[in-house]
């Protein structure tokens, strides 16, 4: 009788992990390639935008605001519009990594071919074809000259006294955690001078700015 109520429960008893990573809502667009959707936000797999505050270059030289572009490029296409999700993971900012389509449509695929995104190859190679036609055909920002988003974050980063190395790192709650060398998630923790995330060279420092110990 136990072995049949055990095979009862495994028969019909839906996996938590499946129901889990499919997810739909509304999107609302943050950047290029980070959304909420519904509740949840969202990095989208595969693709990488430029910075919001990244500028590219036009055939003449003239620099442009290329970053605030996309972002409004992609509002006005999809903010609003209903998006089903996969989720694939998470990242080290707590983003659900997704893989989402808009009207059966993938939507990494639509960003990617419009110019508006780039492929993001160090992960994966599904929309690298995409983007080649996207350069070939000056769709986007492939008309300009751009800064691999990648490699523009990088050169952003400060140059950090050894004296300096407490991370105060923003959420995506926006709290204000700091992390000290040694902790469980201070080698993962990346600093983003550009969204107010710092340095600090004691923890008393960083609680005197309003940023608590992160709690491992």
């Amino acid at each position: 009788m136990l072995r049949i109520c055990a095979l009862f429960v495994l028969l019909f008893a839906s996996p938590l992990g499946a129901v889990d990573a499919q997810f739909s809502g509304s999107i609302h667009v943050i950047d290029g390639d980070t959304f909420d959707i519904g509740s949840r936000r969202i990095r989208l797999h595969g693709v990488d935008a430029v910075e919001k505050n990244q500028t590219c270059r036009t055939e003449q030289g003239q620099k442009w605001a290329c970053g605030l572009w996309v972002v409004s490029a992609v509002r006005a296409q999809f903010e609003g519009a209903n998006a089903d999700c996969t989720a694939l993971g998470t990242d080290r900012y707590n983003r659900t990594l997704a893989r989402c389509s808009v009207g059966g449509d993938d939507l990494g695929a639509t960003l990617v071919a419009d110019g508006l995104v780039t492929a993001y190859a160090r992960y994966s190679m599904d929309y690298v074809s995409l983007e080649s036609k996207a350069r070939a055909t000056n769709r986007g920002l492939w008309a300009s000259t751009s800064q691999n988003p990648e490699s523009f974050r990088h050169a952003k980063q400060p140059v950090v006294s050894s004296d300096c190395m407490i991370k105060g790192n923003i959420s995506t709650k926006n709290a204000r955690i700091f992390h000290v060398p040694g902790q469980q998630d201070y080698e993962k923790t990346r600093i983003n001078t550009a969204k107010g995330e710092r340095w600090f060279c004691s923890a008393a420092e960083a609680r005197a700015a309003g940023w608590r110990p992160a709690a491992r």
